[in-house]
């Protein structure tokens, strides 16, 4: 049983690349919902684009470490796997329910043009509830078997396991090993089927997503020993650097002649596409360490840390001012310049959205008891 005191419930850098991931979603939703077709043609869209392979990736991977830190804590507390599980299990169930609810609203919203299909649609919601509950399962089993001092160890092993399994598992189950006699529902978790018989790029399937979770899990567990606390600077530079072997390996992996498997898609469903990304999550996690700890990312008020606290608010609500029917700008018809100010605009109501969150939360009896006392000036 660890013996050090328990970590902060709060992390900034991990605050800080959830905000990251939230500018990076804001800049690659708006620019898509709103550039013009002649604008889509430009490098500027397609540089866009490419930083919008970084939001999801980020989420998982932070959501996979967040949960390193909370099943950090109720193992120091002493509770029993069992408990541990049905605590972080049930947390993944809320996720995935949230996934499930806000389909459901975006389909009320877009009543009489929206399939009936996109209320099963599998999105980052879905998979990172998904996910949590897979890795509360994998955490119950390791924990279960193994009660001796190498219970981390062993957690670690499993979850970078998992990480290659998954990754190592999506060109088949996307092409030659497609589980066809699964209904299209349930098969669309699996490679983003959905019901349009053939998986799809746009949609967030546990094959290989869900490994960016798995992959966070490893590294949470790894930066909460008691052994890298206390050489926490040392150890996100280890990181960093690892990050940059792993992308520069994983690149001199894509360039060798050997295929491995019968369909090679390298944006898609190639494990050298996801190791590469995986590298430059890690780099950007030993950045964010570094700016938060030494650099600006904690002076004064911080735009990011304020998003990342509220990351989910802002990521439910945004999208409909962006794509949906109440969209500030006009789809597919602006400019660069138009598109981007309307970018500045979403960035600003989110950010101020995310403000009044973090101010207002647990505060739900005082200002009650305040509107209360004070209906004229409420009103």
């Amino acid at each position: 049983m660890p013996t050090a005191a328990a970590a902060p419930s709060r992390l900034a850098y991990i605050d800080w690349m959830r905000g990251l991931a939230c500018v990076l979603m804001f800049q690659t939703h708006c620019y898509d919902s709103w550039l013009s077709p002649e604008a889509r043609q430009s490098k500027f869209f397609m540089y866009s684009q490419l930083g919008g392979t970084f939001p999801a990736p980020l989420f998982l991977f932070l959501a996979g470490i967040s949960f390193a830190l909370v099943t950090e804590k109720l193992w120091r507390r002493g509770l029993a796997p069992a408990q541990i599980a049905h605590s972080t299990i049930r947390r993944g169930a809320e996720v995935f329910l949230l996934g499930l609810l806000f389909r459901l609203q975006e389909l009320l919203i877009a009543w009489g043009w929206a399939p009936w299909s996109d209320l099963l649609r599998v999105d980052v919601l879905n998979t990172i509830g998904l996910s949590m509950m897979l890795m509360g399962l994998l955490c119950w089993l390791i924990l279960w078997l193994n009660r001796g001092p190498g219970r981390r160890t062993a957690l670690v092993l499993a979850a970078a396991g998992t990480t290659l399994l998954i990754a190592l598992l999506t060109p088949p189950l996307w092409t030659t090993w497609r589980p066809r006699w699964l209904p299209w529902p349930i098969e669309s978790y699996i490679n983003g089927v959905h019901n349009l018989g053939s998986p799809q790029a746009w949609l967030f399937p546990i094959f290989p997503w869900a490994a960016f979770a798995f992959a966070g899990l490893a590294i949470g567990l790894i930066l909460q020993s008691d052994w890298a606390r206390s050489r926490e600077p040392g150890m996100f530079l280890s990181v960093g650097v690892g990050g940059i072997v792993l992308t520069e390996a994983a690149h001199w992996w894509d360039l060798q002649p050997w295929r491995f498997y019968a369909v090679y898609d390298f944006w898609h469903t190639s494990p050298s596409f996801f190791l590469i990304r995986l590298g430059m999550l890690l780099i950007i996690l030993a950045g964010s360490y570094a700016w938060c700890r030494w650099g600006a990312g904690q002076w004064g008020f911080s735009p990011l840390i304020q998003l990342g606290q509220a990351s989910l608010l802002v990521y439910w609500v945004h999208l409909e001012f962006v794509y949906g029917r109440l969209s500030i700008l006009p789809k597919r018809a602006c400019s660069i310049g138009t598109a981007s100010l309307g970018l500045l605009q979403i960035f600003l109501a989110m950010l101020a959205l995310a403000f009044l969150r973090t101010r207002c939360k647990g505060r739900g009896p005082e200002i009650l008891g305040w509107l209360r006392r004070n209906p004229a000036r409420a009103s």
